[in-house]
């Protein structure tokens, strides 16, 4: 069903997104809320599933790492507050409310041969606990009817993935319990066991996952391992229904972690292993086919009641994540792993919103009825979950659970979006398709220059996420959002070319380019300054002077930017921290291609964040100044420096490096926090790449890792005439 149709189509969509004349709806976020603020204490937090009081003030995750669940007043929704936590001694893995209780299902497993839980009745106003029921079992998903008189929860009992290799049968079975409310209240006669058994891989173990309603009382209940949704009559509680996920292959995927983005694969088929639900109608519904066993096919399943396949994405988003440079290249197997769903309706139009775990994207599309129509993607944190929807207030939140503070890195965080006319705020940039129809892939970008003619129209590198394709991008900042039209590989005598990170760009005057590579000793990459032509060929290397080398760190050349031409060309290169320096100082070295002859400045840097370290990212020049960007290692709340510091090129009068060096003086050209801040996420932590083109416009860029321990976001913006 990955119809060329259908990738032109979401290709066209991405483009369009910010661009439309017409009175078109769009989700934009707009705020950002990090859940340990709710609970300081605690060593790590999560956000994993998430819901909504009725009366859409209210958010209610729950966060399995602290054991509890977390609360969130979004009153005003572009002001997120905290809204304090209960513990739910265990560990709480799903939560739905009706009317004034939150039903939390908590598992309290110790053993896995031996699962137990309980379901667990919040009163939201006290936040107290007014009662807790065994289910007999580890329970995972839970949801209430449109009538809010029944839930349902799918006790999973999940397998020893030490066990003969993770596979099933393996006791005991999972089983769905339905719980008949009286009145509002959880009675033990109103809970019933419903046994699942039958599907084909492991009649005895059904491993339930994720249980969703229709509007006939009927619910779905994925049997993820099993690659079988049941379907389930909550009044009479027995099993009236069900299918096989089936299997799939995918045409024109990645399929190997190996330091490239390359979409000319097919994967073998697959069973769709779904873990996430959702009912359109009550004779269709949509999963999201995870993988968890043997399987995952990469993408989103619309299946009729019957089991019959109405729609299958195929690589859409796959090909939609490597084109916003989110596309999880070093954990592949799953491609972008759609975990999570939720299906709303907004006014006439019903959405299906698909959370990607591994990419950290959520893919929104209309249902039709027929092949749903892709309408935009939106970033969120790391790891998105779960998704709420709130339509009465235009809003949809997102759950993230990853918490990275320990590596230093950013913590879980509830995100916030809104449904309105206008335009959509992401993605800032993306790629193009190529002659054969994949995706230019393309990540981590750390260096930027601009054409010496052509306005809006630069060239930029990408670091060594993606080793084994270094490539200079070509930008066209004239479009909403910026395309990368072009990638050119960096080869070495006929080879793509190896141990390469670059960091920085500049032009040589002569149609090709000087860029700045940040050396490694422990993978032998060389501290180096490459010369390359307009293809990309390899023309010089040069290693940094032995004087300086006899002092490396792993923190190297960050920026790299000319001055002069021809014969008089100066190269200037930005070392991004202290090597043999005095704290506090770097060095802005200066190479003349011609005499092969270095010398250095020193530069003053702010005062370091405790626990982190202050450094530069970029060196660009412009009429009489060179730019520079100076950051901090610091991310979202902790991120106090990310600025454009302006030096005169007159100061510029380097020294040998042997000898004393003179010491320039720098002016604040821009605080970049306040522009990385209008993107209504965290404050991201690199700030990479900035250039100045013909007309004497800026141009940010900042850089995603490549996915790895980041929400992959890349914010490109301009700043204007500086």
């Amino acid at each position: 069903m990955n119809s060329p149709k259908l990738l032109t189509a979401l290709t066209a969509a991405l483009l369009a997104t910010t661009v439309s004349v017409n009175a078109a709806e769009f989700f934009n976020r707009v705020s950002s809320f990090p859940v340990a603020l709710n609970n300081p204490e605690a060593e790590a937090t999560s956000s994993e599933i998430i819901t909504a009081t009725d009366d859409g003030m209210t958010l209610i995750y729950s966060d399995s790492p602290a054991g509890g669940i977390g609360f969130i007043d979004i009153t005003d929704a572009k002001a997120p507050k905290e809204g304090g936590f209960l513990d739910m001694s265990g560990e709480p893995t799903s939560v739905t409310v009706i009317g004034g209780k939150a039903y939390v299902a908590v598992n309290t497993t110790e053993d896995l041969t031996a699962p137990s839980g309980k379901l667990v009745v919040v009163d939201i106003a006290t936040k107290a606990i007014d009662g807790e029921f065994d289910l007999g079992g580890q329970p995972d998903s839970i949801a209430h009817n449109k009538d809010n008189t029944i839930l349902a929860i799918a006790i999973e009992n999940q397998r020893d993935e030490d066990v003969n290799d993770g596979a099933i049968p393996q006791a005991p079975a999972g089983f769905l319990t339905i719980v008949t409310l009286d009145n509002g209240a959880v009675t033990e006669a109103g809970i019933k066991k419903v046994e699942l058994t039958g599907q084909s891989i492991a009649p005895d173990d059904a491993e339930a996952e994720f249980v969703a309603f229709n509007d006939n009382d009927e619910i779905a209940v994925t049997l993820q391992e099993n690659n079988y949704v049941a379907i389930v009559d909550a009044k009479t509680a027995t099993v009236v229904g069900g299918f096989e996920a089936g299997e799939t292959g995918v045409s024109g995927v990645d399929t190997k972690n190996d330091g490239k983005i390359d979409f000319s694969a097919d994967t073998s088929p697959v069973p769709r292993e779904p873990d996430a639900v959702k009912w359109l109608d009550a004779d269709r519904l949509v999963v999201a086919n995870e993988g968890d066993w043997n399987g995952g096919s990469r993408g989103f399943t619309i299946f009729n009641r019957d089991g019959s396949v109405n729609f299958d994405s195929g690589n859409a988003l796959d090909v939609n994540a490597a084109q916003l440079g989110h596309y999880p290249d070093f954990r592949n197997k799953k491609g972008v792993e759609p975990e999570g769903l939720e299906v709303a309706t907004f006014g006439d139009t019903q959405y299906i919103f698909i959370a990607e775990e591994r990419s950290s994207l959520i893919a929104v599309y209309k249902d039709t009825g027929a092949e749903p129509e892709y309408v935009q993607t939106l970033p969120s944190g790391i790891s998105p979950e779960g998704l709420i929807a709130i339509p009465e207030r235009n809003l949809l939140a997102t759950a993230n659970e990853s918490d990275l503070r320990e590596d230093g890195g950013v913590g879980s965080h509830v995100m916030l979006y809104e449904l309105a006319e206008g335009e959509a705020a992401f993605p800032t940039i993306i790629s193009d398709l190529d002659a054969d129809g994949h995706p230019i892939g393309w990540a981590a970008i750390s260096g930027v220059v601009a054409d010496a003619e052509k306005a809006a129209t630069l060239y930029a590198v990408s670091d060594n996420a993606l080793y084994a394709a270094p490539a200079i991008y070509t930008i066209d900042a004239t479009a909403t959002p910026a395309r990368i039209t072009a990638k050119t590989i960096i080869t070495r005598d006929g080879d793509t070319a190896q141990k390469i990170d670059l960091e920085g760009i500049t032009l040589d005057g002569e149609g090709g380019y000087w860029l700045a590579n940040e050396g490694d000793a422990a993978t032998l990459t060389p501290h180096a300054l490459i010369h390359v032509n307009a293809e990309g060929e390899i023309e010089q290397e040069v290693g940094l002077p032995v004087e300086l080398l006899a002092s490396q760190k792993r923190f190297g050349v960050e920026g790299i930017a000319s001055v002069g031409e021809g014969d008089e060309m100066v190269l200037w290169v930005a070392m991004q921290r202290e090597w043999d320096d005095e704290k506090g100082f770097v060095k802005l070295l200066s190479y003349k291609p011609l005499s092969k002859e270095w010398g250095a400045v020193r530069y003053p840097l702010d005062a370091a964040p405790e626990g982190g370290w202050v450094g530069l990212s970029e060196i660009t020049v412009h009429g009489d100044f060179a730019y520079i960007v100076e950051r901090d290692n610091q991310i979202a709340d902790k991120a106090g420096l990310k600025a454009i510091y302006k030096v005169a090129l007159a100061d510029l009068v380097p020294a040998a490096l042997d000898g004393e060096l003179p010491l320039v003086s720098k002016t604040l050209a821009l605080d970049l926090i306040p522009g990385l801040k209008s993107f209504n996420g965290y404050v991201v932590d690199k700030v990479e790449s900035f250039a100045i083109d013909a007309e004497g416009n800026g141009f940010v860029i900042t850089d995603n890792d490549g996915v790895d321990d980041s929400s992959g976001e890349t914010h490109f913006w301009s700043v204007g005439a500086l």
